[in-house]
């Protein structure tokens, strides 16, 4: 029986397809290993969205390359963004790898492993119009209680700063049935939080039913036994409409959180950008969820240093941020990017500049982040437990409020034995910057 290892870097919807791959290989008959040493074969889920994840892909793959040359690995695979972007780039520097699959390719992995591990190079690249489907229930490697669903793939939107539309191609939904019938398989392995993702996920639908039906989509994945979170992240603001707002307001299950990239607030830099907002169409939006959605926390992510941000531009940005005092904020240096409009753009920013107006948001953020901690003491709040802190009798958990890898945790300190994934009760006792320390009050009971 071959041992692969599998390694995933990038996003969390590159993390749903390797766990699809992964299952995959489980279901015809591999072994999963985590020793690089007495792997008989590597896969390299890899991504390229800005400069620091091409140079992590890159990176891994020649690092794999040495064990590759030496030790028992047969097959070395490259698949996901960085594939499909350099493929002839791979096949002509990198002579160690056996096999490159496009993002649209990834059920292929088995004629590929198959070819590499009988001593043939395979290259396979679908159309980007096909849309994935691997017949297998999936790996999970989150714990378990927690799983994110890819309800779509691809993008249309073409930001000028984005390579994504030319690696994943147009936007296709994947199918209410599909989708359902994955869901309940992830319920069934025990995953309590559901978290959707794609590129977009707001106009999921839209491409195959005619109407954004995100909303339907939520309605039918409420009803799933099981599940007690259902979250949903990459909000386009242009796109929330009225239907999807009234169902997160009145569906118990559905956390009201929703993740808004919106990159800037100068309308002259969201012009250059191609977003479809202006800075006042985005404070509209902001003040319309928390009207409807009165305990709803909002997280956006920011770009800072696009070419031809002045000053002024950068201040515009502050006081946005200042005034809409978000929940959850993250902010990325500009990367340019090769094949993209951005890239060429006049006025390219110095990196200390990006740098130093980085830090600027982040230490503004990072206050409003603690005024909003210190206002939730005395609050009791549903948590979800994610894992134990041994030697100081403590636990780490999530509120509805706290999406994984990207936002803050609960600290609680009890001396009960909980088990990642159960839901209980705490009453929080204290804030820090980004985290909240809480009381044990009573295990839920769903």
């Amino acid at each position: 029986m071959e041992k692969i290892l599998f390694i995933s870097l990038g996003c969390d919807k590159n993390l749903a397809d390797s766990e699809e791959m992964l299952g995959l290989l489980a279901s015809h008959g591999y072994q999963i290993t985590d020793d690089e040493a007495c792997a008989d074969a590597i896969v390299i889920n890899t991504c390229c969205f800005i400069g620091d994840a091409k140079e992590e892909s890159i990176q891994t793959i020649l690092e794999m390359a040495e064990y590759r040359k030496s030790g028992p690995c047969r097959a070395l695979v490259v698949a996901g963004c960085l594939a499909q972007r350099y493929q002839d780039e791979i096949a002509a520097e990198i002579p160690e790898v056996d096999v490159v699959l496009g993002t649209t390719a990834m059920e292929d992995l088995l004629a590929g492993l198959e070819a590499a591990l009988d001593g043939r190079h395979y290259e396979k690249y679908r159309a980007l119009e096909h849309l994935p489907q691997i017949q297998a229930q999936r790996v999970l490697t989150t714990g378990g209680h927690y799983a994110y669903l890819k309800i779509a793939e691809g993008c249309d939107k073409h930001c000028t700063y984005c390579i994504i539309p030319k690696l994943r191609g147009r936007y296709r939904s994947i199918p209410m049935e599909r989708l359902a019938e994955q869901a309940e398989s992830l319920a069934a392995q025990g995953v309590r939080e559901l978290i959707l993702v794609a590129q977009e996920t707001t106009i999921y639908g839209q491409d195959i039913y005619g109407e954004r039906s995100l909303h339907r989509l939520l309605e039918r994945l409420c009803q799933i036994s099981g599940l007690v979170w259902i979250r949903v992240l990459y909000c386009y603001p242009e796109e929330l409409y009225p239907k999807l707002i009234d169902v997160m307001a009145r569906e118990p299950k559905i956390c009201h959180y929703l993740d808004i990239p919106i990159q800037h607030a100068s309308d002259p830099v969201l012009k250059r950008m191609g977003r479809r907002t202006s800075r006042a169409e985005l404070e509209q939006m902001i003040q319309m969820l928390r009207r409807e959605i009165p305990d709803i926390v909002l997280r956006t992510t920011l770009i800072t240093g696009f070419p031809g941000e002045t000053q002024e531009d950068h201040e515009t940005l502050m006081d946005f941020v200042r005034d809409m005092r978000f929940d959850r904020l993250g902010v990325f240096t500009y990367s340019a990017e090769e094949d993209t409009p951005a890239a060429v753009m006049e006025g390219q920013i110095p990196e200390e500049v990006k740098e130093a107006r980085r830090a600027q948001l982040m230490e503004l953020q990072q206050e409003i982040s603690m005024e909003k901690g210190q206002r939730r003491i005395g609050q009791k709040m549903l948590c979800m437990i994610e894992g134990a802190i041994p030697q100081e009798g403590a636990y780490v958990a999530r509120t509805y409020a706290d999406a994984p890898d990207v936002d803050g945790y609960l600290f609680i300190k009890t001396g009960e034995m909980l088990m990642s994934g159960n839901f209980v009760q705490a009453v929080v006792t204290g804030a820090m910057e980004y985290d909240l320390i809480g009381e044990l009050e009573n295990e839920y009971a769903e």
